[in-house]
């Protein structure tokens, strides 16, 4: 029986069934909300939260994990989990893993979770609302949840939030994330819509059992003809427009190798004398990936601030939003990068991946080009592709 599980606004976890086959007509469960928000003097009360719900089934069983913070502080992130036989009574078990001081903050929550195998581990993907889209590696067992590792998804200056995922019937794990723009409430009130979804993205692990995201393979069929640049050698400081590669909304493949060079990158909606541009840049000294934003937009109410949507206050303005990555000795570069308009996407090595929302205002601001800095580098391949729109309306 189809059925939406869904945060009820001052009630709680809600159910609506579905009883005809298109799905256009649903009815509340009777007993709704068949989780409900504890007031005071209630078990439940200052012991766990109730919010964004997750469901799974496991043999007979129904699993219920509840976004929320560590209770009775309300301090670091956890879910809570419940358990039920047939999905309208609901025993309340405990929280579904102990948080790390090392890898979050007190600030931060988990909502949107997202909880399902992978490669024979189990991912937690989900969001702190202080600071966007992230994940757990870890073990499932005994009702209980060990994470193993955490992966940011989102950092300060970008703008990737609220991500879901699916199982498609080739049994890869794919999912998408919502892109927030960074306009400001005005813009976004007259303009009527606000932010736009990430292309889809697989998930999975390598043979090591280290994490991997990378493009979905169906998106090459949006690709026009290819222009392609080959072997070419840039040294210290050289930066090289490539004329054949231009647009607003592209598919980019470079391969490069670094020849002593300590940051080697690209550079796409660059104005002719280069006052606008987003230079996407692995930093060799720091093992960064970057997305610089000095010359981005020449608007001045565009500016990228550090990511909180709870903070009630302007957060500060930062000029790139970074990542760890580091190459492996010997190891090429290899960037993919998306770019439709204002989205930006980029996907290294098929291991980090960098959401950003960009804003030029120059026409002419169509160019892409590569550079070398502190040393040379070899561009094996830049491959560019026109991005043809997934609907024909």
């Amino acid at each position: 029986m189809p059925t939406i599980a869904y945060f009820g606004i001052h009630a709680g976890i809600c159910l609506a069934v579905s009883h005809d086959e298109n799905l256009d007509v649903w009815r509340k469960h009777p007993g709704n909300p068949v989780i409900r928000i504890p007031e005071k003097g209630d078990p439940g009360h200052g012991v766990y939260n109730v919010f964004d719900p997750h469901i799974w089934l496991e043999g007979d069983t129904y699993y219920a994990a509840l976004g929320g913070k560590v209770l009775p502080s309300g301090e670091r992130d956890t879910l809570f989990l419940f358990r039920s036989q047939d999905l309208a009574e609901w025993e309340y078990l405990h929280p579904l893993y102990e948080p790390r001081a090392n890898w979050t903050g007190v600030d931060e929550d988990c909502a949107c979770p997202d909880f399902f195998p992978l490669g024979g581990r189990h991912a937690l993907l989900c969001i702190s609302h202080s600071r966007g889209c992230r994940m757990y590696l870890g073990k499932w067992q005994n009702e209980t949840y060990l994470p193993e590792e955490h992966h940011r998804m989102n950092f300060p200056g970008g703008t990737c939030f609220a991500p879901e995922s699916l199982l498609d019937p080739r049994g890869r794990r794919i999912f998408w994330a919502w892109a927030l723009d960074q306009h400001g409430t005005r813009t976004r009130t007259e303009g009527g819509w606000s932010g736009v979804m990430t292309l889809p993205r697989q998930l999975g692990l390598d043979p090591a059992g280290r994490l991997r995201i990378e493009p979905v393979q169906e998106l090459e069929r949006l690709r026009g003809a290819p222009s392609s640049t080959k072997g070419l050698k840039l040294q210290a400081g050289q930066e090289e427009p490539i004329p054949a590669v231009r647009g607003d909304s592209l598919e980019l493949r470079l391969v490069a190798r670094p020849e002593g060079a300590q940051q080697v990158g690209l550079a796409v909606r660059r104005s002719p004398d280069g006052e606008e541009q987003t230079r996407v840049v692995c930093d060799l000294r720091t093992n960064r990936l970057r997305i610089e934003l000095e010359r981005s937009s020449l608007n001045p109410e565009m500016r990228h601030h550090q990511f909180c949507m709870v903070s009630g206050q302007d957060d500060p303005v930062v000029t790139a939003q970074e990542a760890p990555f580091e190459l492996a000795r010997g190891e090429a570069l290899e960037l993919r990068v998306f770019l439709d308009r204002s989205i930006l996407e980029v996907f290294a090595n098929s291991r980090q991946c960098l959401t950003q929302r960009i804003y030029p205002t120059r026409d002419d601001s169509q160019g892409v080009s590569v550079f070398a800095v502190g040393g040379a580098a070899r561009v094996e391949e830049l491959t560019g592709w026109a991005m043809a729109p997934t609907n024909p309306w």
